[in-house]
């Protein structure tokens, strides 16, 4: 990931309703949901959630599929990964015994587990 790549994600992310979204489909796991699944969930118009969500694919962080006349988001569970290690790519300035959990948080994300601290 490079930082135009961060910022875009980033950007998609700083709407309150994306975030909701976004952590929503991070806890339905690979399953994902249907917008109007994500629109009763959190009590958002379904105009208003077509645009959001068409954000949070355009940048990354969701995949949408055709189920008939439905369509199902889920997360991009492999992006925030990326995220997390360009986040974390120079983490404590090589003295690693400083970023205690950060790794294992990474661990968590790539096998959609949300231990406590952890994405929820």
């Amino acid at each position: 990931m490079d930082k135009k790549d961060a910022l875009t994600v980033f950007e998609s992310l700083s709407s309150g309703i994306r975030l909701d979204v976004y952590r929503l489909l991070v806890k339905k796991g690979p399953g994902g949901l249907v917008a109007g699944e994500i629109g009763a969930a959190l009590d958002v118009p379904p105009t208003n959630l077509s645009f959001h969500l068409k954000a949070l694919a355009h940048a990354g962080l969701a995949s949408v599929e055709q189920e008939g006349r439905f369509q199902r988001y889920r997360a991009n569970m492999a992006l925030m990964v990326d995220l997390i290690a360009y986040l974390t790519a120079e983490c404590c300035a090589g003295h690693p015994e400083q970023c205690a959990g950060v790794g294992e948080a990474v661990i968590c994300l790539e096998g959609s587990c949300a231990p406590q601290g952890a994405v929820q």
